[in-house]
């Protein structure tokens, strides 16, 4: 076999070798952030303001500000979404306000994601 054939295979193989890694950690991943519990704090005892929150799961980092008024979260605000292609979980946060719940369902394709926006949130009511 020639050298440049033989280089050519070992870098498949590696390439091969580190994208099956790469599937099998997010999938880990993914099954454990399905296993973070999320309840939405009790806004009787909360006083208007804006708040901060935080929360992450690698490889994913967010940070908001929620708004409270008359015991009702009237706004949220996404100020730090450090994500891979989490993007479309940030759609999450209007259906947090209009229901008044954060017993919501992922964003499909943004799972992880979608968890971390409602676990800062949480954490920034709780806090």
């Amino acid at each position: 076999m020639k050298k440049g054939k033989k280089i050519l295979l070992i870098t498949f193989i590696v390439v091969l070798f580190l994208f099956i890694t790469g599937k099998i950690v997010m999938g880990n991943i993914v099954k454990n952030v399905k296993n973070i519990s999320v309840s939405m704090p009790d806004l009787s005892n909360v006083q208007d303001g804006n708040y901060i929150g935080e929360y992450s799961i690698t490889p994913v980092h967010v940070k908001v500000e929620v708004s409270v008024n008359n015991h009702q979260i009237t706004d949220i605000s996404i100020l730090q979404h450090d994500n891979g292609l989490g993007n479309t979980a940030e759609s999450i946060v209007n259906d947090i306000v209009e229901e008044q719940s954060l017993d919501k369902d992922a964003v499909s394709g943004a799972t992880v994601s979608s968890k971390c926006i409602l676990k800062a949130v949480e954490n920034a009511i709780e806090n």
